[in-house]
Order: structure tokens, then sequence, then C-alpha cells
């Protein structure tokens, strides 16, 4: 089972791929949306869609698009954005984040638990100034070390310790290259918790499900994985926070 499938079953009760609870996610769109009556907002590194599909959803003269490597979730989100009723509002790209170019700028942009695509929290600025309007937000979710890191916990992520800083340091980097953050939302626990409890929970149901499916030792042991490198390792020492950025 490859890592992509691996995703698509661990996500399968909680579409955002990152952990914030719906009523944050919300609040986050509210307001990077906010005073503008018709928009495009473009997510590098899309996944099932969710953020884009949420608010198409609420903002019914916004246009989006996505870009993403994983084709069986652009296909799934195409399915979701036709149930909703908003598919010709919405353009799905497979394509690697890198690569994507527009003919005309976005205002709004999205990266949330996806600056893995652009090899870290900096690199995804520059590409999203790029990318973005004048005026335009850009709403990044990047983790940051809550406290100093155990080696169990890198161990458990397969980090190194130069991977993410203090939440104080990493804002200042954002500062430093020229964004202002206007908002912002740092994950609770009980949000890492219900995220993490989704991720490893949702794989292991589905082989409970389907035991004598081929996949199923190798969905169990991601699962097992996950929840030991989870509980054993970066349990409160990996935070999550997502920027609302403009630029300088």
């Amino acid at each position: 089972m490859d890592r992509q499938q691996i995703s698509r079953l661990a996500h399968a009760h909680h579409p955002i791929a990152a952990p914030l609870a719906d009523e944050s996610v919300a609040r986050l769109l509210d307001r990077a949306t906010a005073g503008t009556e018709r928009g495009r907002a473009l997510d590098l590194g899309c996944g099932e869609g969710a953020w884009l599909l949420r608010t198409l959803a609420a903002r019914p003269d916004w246009q989006a698009v996505g870009v993403d490597l994983d084709a069986a979730a652009l296909t799934r989100a195409r399915e979701t954005a036709t149930a909703l009723g908003v598919v010709r509002r919405i353009g799905l790209h497979h394509l690697d984040a890198r690569d994507f170019t527009a003919k005309e700028p976005f205002e709004l942009v999205l990266c949330v638990g996806a600056t893995h695509a652009f090899d870290g929290l900096l690199p995804t600025l520059a590409a999203a100034r790029e990318l973005l309007a004048p005026g335009g937000r850009l709403l990044v979710g990047e983790g940051f070390w809550q406290r100093e890191p155990s080696q169990a916990a890198l161990d458990g992520l397969g980090a190194v310790r130069e991977d993410f800083a203090d939440l104080a340091t990493t804002t200042d980097r954002v500062l430093a290259d020229g964004w202002t953050p206007v908002f912002g939302h740092v994950s609770t626990e009980q949000e890492w918790d219900d995220y993490e409890f989704s991720w490893t929970g949702s794989p292991a149901e589905w082989v409970l499900d389907h035991p004598d499916h081929p996949d199923a030792a190798a969905a169990r042991e991601a699962a097992d994985r996950h929840r030991t490198a989870w509980l054993h390792g970066y349990r409160g020492t990996l935070g999550f926070v997502t920027y609302l950025l403009r630029r300088d």
C-alpha cells in the first residue's frame, strides 16, 4: 500500500489533513475571504479539496483551483464538488505543486500541512508570492516545537531538531521574509488528539472491516507505527500553527 493510499484512509473521517477542528477551519476561511465579494482561491497540495470545497460552499461567487500529485484524491474532490453543486467553479490539476503556474493571480493561496512539497516554510512563501494578487492573502500551516524535542520525538517524526523552530522563531522568520500575520490559529491539544486518533483509527477500522484485503497488513502496520510514534514520541512536543498572511 503506497503512501498516498495510506493518507486517503487516514483522512477518511478527517478530510482536513491537519490538526484543525471544523470550527477553526471555518473561522480561518471566513477571515481569509472577508471583504472580497468575488475571488479565486488556490490550494497547493489540496488532497481531496476540503479547504477549497468549503470556500466555494460559503462563497458562491468565488472560484477555486487545486493542485496535487494524488490522482485518486483529486477524483474524490471532483466527485464531492459535483455532489455539492460547485464542480463548475473548481479546476483540479494532477501536478507537482512546484510546477504549477497561472496566467492570473489569486486572491487567496493556501498551503496547510503541505509545505513539505516545497521543502519547507520559506520556499513555500516564495512560491506563494509569485501566485498571489496584490492585497491577497495566504493561509499557510506549519509545524513548530512546543518544547525541546526528545530523541523519541525526533525518531517518531523522522525529523531532526533543525526541521522546525519554536513558535516565536517561526513567526520571526515569516516577518523577516516580508509577510505580516493578520490572523492565525495554534492548534490545541484536543485538535491534535482528535486528528491523531482519527489518523490512526480510520485505517485500523478499515482493516477490521476488510481483514482479507491484500493491503490489510500494510494498513494495520502503518496505523500502529503512527500511533506509537505519536503517543510515545512527539505528543505535546510538535505544535501546528496556521497563519493568515499578507505581503508587506
